[in-house]
């Protein structure tokens, strides 16, 4: 299957990669001025997000990026990554780096990363609350959990309404069929790479882009010392600079 997908604006590909508490629609407040910037954006959901099914065998999401890119007809893309996002970013780069020129990650995920105890914790909780059937009371957990104290009114009510969507749709399906995909070798990653933290994230995203330059050459990392998890609700405008200031940076 293809992904559900938007394409804005015209000139070098950038492509954008939700959370795994979000859908596409996370990237509302940089989709215009992004395509207005010179970019011909795309962004996807996931499969079980937005309006993306969930797989009916099993797949990757990853390898749904990669089919995408062949789909529309697209060599090479720069990405930018929000946590889960991130870590299929990084899978994908790594898989295929002649597919992908930049990368900017936001509180990213990385492949073969072993949860710290808050977030098996979280985990745990979220478990019992969907077990138990209250979604409303597992969308709250993650609103509690992934902003930091810059977040308004609308970014929260943005989240409640993607979570909610996300929570829904895998609950109707019969079986998850995601596979997180093949092993990866980070030292494949020959894009050019900005590791995004926020200083009141949980500490495994604080720690994860700190420690990609260790295993990307040339990649760098930038603390957000305002950001919680997802900076790009919490800070739109910043955030949208940031990534236009990045991707117009000579090498």
């Amino acid at each position: 299957m293809t992904l559900a997908y938007d394409i804005a604006g015209t000139g070098p590909t950038l492509l954008l990669l939700h959370s795994s508490v979000c859908d596409r629609r996370m990237w509302d407040p940089q989709w215009e001025p992004l395509a207005d910037a010179g970019f011909r954006v795309v962004r996807c959901d996931f499969r079980g997000f937005g309006d993306s099914p969930v797989g009916e065998r099993p797949y990757s999401d990853a390898g749904d990026v990669l089919d995408l890119l062949d789909h529309l007809g697209v060599q090479q893309t720069a990405v930018v990554g929000a946590s889960y996002g991130g870590r299929i970013a990084l899978q994908a780069a790594a898989h295929r780096p002649e597919r992908f020129t930049d990368l900017l990650l936001l509180c990213p995920g990385m492949p073969g990363h072993v949860p710290g105890p808050e977030l098996q914790s979280f985990g745990a909780r979220e478990d019992a609350l969907l077990a138990a059937g209250d979604i409303d009371g597992a969308v709250e957990l993650n609103v509690g959990m992934w902003f930091g104290p810059e977040a308004g009114e609308q970014a929260v009510a943005q989240l409640r309404m993607m979570q909610r969507l996300a929570f829904e749709v895998q609950a109707a399906a019969a079986e998850d069929f995601c596979e997180a995909g093949p092993d990866v070798d980070l030292a494949h990653v020959t894009a050019r790479c900005l590791a995004v933290s926020g200083a009141h994230d949980v500490a495994d995203f604080r720690a994860i882009p700190a420690r990609l330059p260790e295993h990307i050459a040339g990649a760098r990392h930038l603390e957000l010392p305002w950001a919680g998890h997802l900076p790009s609700l919490e800070r739109p405008g910043e955030v949208t600079r940031l990534i236009t200031d990045f991707l117009r940076e000579e090498d």
